[in-house]
């Protein structure tokens, strides 16, 4: 058995196709005839799915192309290696196991193959024998994340431009690890840039990307913890402009509101320090260790509990916190639970409630 086909894997499909598509591109650059190249798509959401896709692979494999090149087999977009109802099937681990043995009988100085699958649960046999006698990739290392800084350096290069640390993780944390929203505000920032060696900094991707999975709240939560009363005014008017419901920034405020508590206590006890560089995340792990009983075992991303998020996005909250003193943020959620009810009770009036509130925290 040759180790010559390859596997690659990863728990985000975006970077396993990305991967896959530049190997495929390199291995198919020379090749004259159409009919030495050949894609076949494994996305399966039943058995007979699965046994459509590898009867088609097993045919792609066994087709030599008309003029003695050697041929290049993709099979891509594999979902049927997850631990999920298909994949546990009775049917499917049939069809793996004759995945297993064309792949185990192909002559790999005939045809080289490439296998892309995502998710793929790494406890079972078939993944273990392909990184024991493959050339096995696992696309963005083991997280889901993991990935991405290195997408997004290799996207900028792409692309002319350069980004600035602190952009590149408010972008992380606005597309929620999201690799193809990632690539989609990069191309769209350095479009607007418009030329090369420009650089992203931060108060760019404040600006153009969106908050994605909270809407488009970012740039009123952002102005009202600067503090700034016209800026807040400013971004309510323009959510207002797109929007009818001001709920939900309601919720985004409160939810900002409960980490900064959190921090202001942990500042007033001592237990976090504020540098040049924001928070010590030797401080974080340390107070997480103390404070751990008290937030139960769920390690989930809350609002509720401000060791489960990102230590730059705390530092980057807690810049302004010498002017939010316990009081001033106890008296912020009281008065979000104000404006909330007000919200209710005066359904056509929203952007008036919302300007109140503003006037009342900031003015």
């Amino acid at each position: 058995m040759s180790k010559e086909f390859t596997f690659i894997c990863g728990a985000d499909d975006f970077l396993v196709s990305r991967m896959a598509k530049a190997l495929f591109e390199e291995k198919t650059r020379d090749l004259t005839d159409d009919f030495s190249r050949e894609i076949v798509n494994g996305t399966s959401s039943k058995v007979a799915d699965v046994e459509i896709a590898v009867g088609r692979f097993r045919q792609a494999v066994q087709t030599l192309p008309l003029f003695g090149e050697k041929k290049v087999v993709w099979l891509k977009e594999v979902n049927f290696l997850a631990d999920s109802v298909t994949g546990r099937a009775e049917g499917t681990l049939a069809q793996v196991e004759l995945l297993k043995d064309i792949l185990e009988n192909t002559d790999p100085q005939g045809v080289d193959i490439i296998v892309s699958a995502s998710p793929v649960d790494r406890r079972r046999a078939f993944p273990k024998w392909c990184e024991k006698n493959t050339g096995f990739h696992l696309a963005g290392g083991k997280g889901k994340d993991s990935g991405l800084q290195q997408l997004i350096e290799e996207e900028c290069k792409q692309l002319g431009v350069s980004i600035t640390r602190d952009a590149q993780e408010l972008l992380e944390i606005k597309v929620s690890g999201n690799t193809r929203l990632a690539i989609e505000e990069l191309r769209k920032m350095a479009t607007y840039l418009g030329g090369e060696n420009e650089a992203i900094d931060d108060s760019l991707v404040a600006e153009m990307v969106p908050e994605f999975g909270e809407s488009n709240f970012f740039e009123t939560a952002e102005a009202f913890y600067s503090l700034d009363l016209q800026w807040t005014l400013e971004a309510i008017r323009r959510h207002f402009f797109h929007q009818k419901d001001g709920r939900g920034l309601i919720t985004t405020l409160q939810g900002r509101n409960r980490l900064l508590i959190q921090l202001r206590v942990l500042h007033d006890a001592g237990e976090i320090r504020l540098g040049g560089r924001g928070l010590s995340s030797r401080d974080l792990q340390n107070a997480a260790q103390t404070y751990a009983r008290h937030f139960g075992e769920n390690k989930d991303k809350s609002n509720f509990n401000v060791f489960t998020q990102n230590p730059w996005y705390l530092g980057r909250l807690a810049g302004n916190i010498g002017k939010l003193p316990l009081r001033k943020l106890i008296d912020f959620q009281t008065r979000f639970l104000e404006t909330f009810e007000a919200l209710l009770q005066r359904p056509d009036e929203q952007e008036a409630v919302l300007r109140d509130l503003a006037v009342r925290c900031l003015g």
